[in-house]
């Protein structure tokens, strides 16, 4: 931006370009172009003295007298284009003076090598496609501001090629999932983002109302009770890669609205999974990275085959004292409160014990893990280990010190499961999805399931630090 000029009088000098160009023949926001490729594609395919049809938005302007150097940018990449005035006319020239930063335009013309080895476009003819009104942020040399980053994520790609490049990598990450779980047999299907009960996992729900039916209505939790409905019905290797919705916090871990990917296989188990995700990851890491060592230059991550596998029992006896699970449920508050945690007076043993894990080990898990034999009552739609009814039969990947991805052997007895949702709902009928009950009765094979997050993986193999990096438009607090 000129010195001493804000935005209004900045926005009113390029209005008053735009009326100049259109009494030059120039309409401010054109039509349709036509091209020859993207940029990356003509740069990749260059050829000196090949005709072109390119488009982009004006990046950099340099004028050198009777002849103009700029670079456009169509999202792929930046490409040179040279306008002299001997090749477009006078008219076209002229026109092409009153442009501004952030402008689209189209152009036709030859390739050609500069003499500093810079492939270009020797214009023969530019069209006007679309005139920007405001200030490019910072001129394209970078826009730092976090808060504007996040709400005008627009500015953000416009400014930042790097956060193009990350989401371009979620694109190319999802794309592989997708591709690896074709391959070896899933069908991906679509339930019910709108739910007339949450359930599937423990989360405080969206409500709304549906006018029609008259009953309220949830934006789903999670997609897994009409999953397992599908293997009730036949299929038997389903996935759903979707949206789900959470009423709770925010953090650099947590967006109320984030991607899943949930898979079920019938007459697998949970170590069906744990050979699934291994294999996932690594193959995604392979295709869209090239290495399997991801993460940070501060904290790498060896995704190496096969990941650590530890029972939750021994993690927290590790920290919390070889006795923990022999204490009264006093003495494990007191122990607690010694190691710094807070604990809430109502809290029972299993509640206790899971703020040691989450507070004081789960982030210490920086390399993959599976954390297996959970508590029974922390996973209720999970089998129970044959050995050790107390426990079930599960796993939480854990990466980067948070978890990626739970699994289950999927509990497929109606009648224990039943009793779980009673003991969870504490005795309120109201709160028991009785229609999945019914569809369990009707028979479900015995199961491995699992759910990765997108969001968090995403972070993980592009080493970015809050959730908010790897999501286009992330939840924000109104101003």
């Amino acid at each position: 931006m000129e010195l001493g000029v804000n935005e209004e009088q900045y926005r009113a000098m390029r209005l008053e370009k735009m009326h100049k160009l259109a009494a030059l023949g120039f309409k401010p926001f054109g039509q349709a172009f036509a091209r020859t490729g993207r940029n990356s594609e003509v740069r990749a395919a260059f050829e000196e003295h090949k005709p072109v049809r390119m488009a982009g938005r004006v990046t950099s302007y340099r004028t050198m007298g009777k002849s103009i150097f700029a670079d456009i940018n169509d999202g792929s990449g930046r490409f040179q284009i040279y306008v002299k005035k001997d090749n477009v006319g006078d008219a076209a020239f002229e026109a092409f003076q009153l442009l501004d930063l952030g402008d689209h335009i189209g152009v036709e013309g030859e390739l050609f090598t500069t003499k500093t080895a810079e492939p270009s476009v020797k214009c023969s003819k530019w069209t006007m496609l679309s005139k920007a009104l405001l200030n490019p942020p910072e001129k394209f040399h970078g826009l730092h501001d976090v808060e504007i980053r996040y709400r005008k994520r627009y500015m953000d790609l416009i400014a930042n090629p790097e956060v193009r490049e990350v989401f371009n990598k979620r694109i190319a990450i999802i794309r592989e999932i997708r591709s690896f779980l074709f391959g070896r047999g899933y069908q991906e299907v679509e339930t019910p983002m709108m739910q007339q009960m949450a359930g599937g996992a423990a989360a405080n729900p969206f409500k709304t109302h549906y006018d029609v039916l008259g009953c309220p209505m949830f934006l789903r939790i999670a997609p897994e009770l009409y999953l397992k409905r599908l293997l009730v019905g036949g299929f038997d290797k389903v996935f759903e890669l979707n949206r789900n919705f959470r009423n709770e916090g925010l953090s650099r871990f947590h967006n109320p609205e984030f991607t899943m990917v949930e898979m079920y296989e019938a007459y697998g188990d949970v170590r069906t999974m744990m050979e699934l995700i291994q294999s996932l990851v690594t193959t995604v890491a392979k295709n869209v990275f090239g290495t399997l060592t991801v993460g940070t230059k501060e904290q790498p991550i060896d995704l190496t085959m096969p990941w650590r596998e530890v029972p939750y029992r021994d993690l927290i006896k590790g920290v919390a004292g070889n006795d923990w699970f022999d204490l009264s449920l006093d003495d494990q508050k007191k122990k607690a409160d010694a190691l710094g945690l807070h604990v809430a007076p109502e809290w029972k043993t299993v509640e206790v014990t899971q703020e040691v894990f989450e507070k004081l080990i789960e982030k210490t898990l920086i390399q993959p893990t599976f954390v297996t034999r959970l508590p029974v009552e922390l996973v209720p739609l999970a089998k129970a280990c044959e050995d050790d009814q107390s426990v079930v039969d599960v796993f939480e990947c854990i990466i980067g010190g948070r978890e990626i991805a739970p699994a289950y052997s999927e509990l497929n007895d109606p009648l224990v499961q039943m009793k779980r949702f009673a003991e969870q709902s504490g005795g309120d009928a109201t709160k028991i999805d009785h229609d999945f009950i019914e569809a369990l009765e009707h028979g479900m094979p015995p199961a491995g399931g699992m759910g990765i997050g997108i969001d968090r993986l995403v972070m993980i193999l592009t080493g970015a630090e809050s959730i908010r990096d790897v999501i286009l438009f992330p939840q924000l607090k109104p101003k």
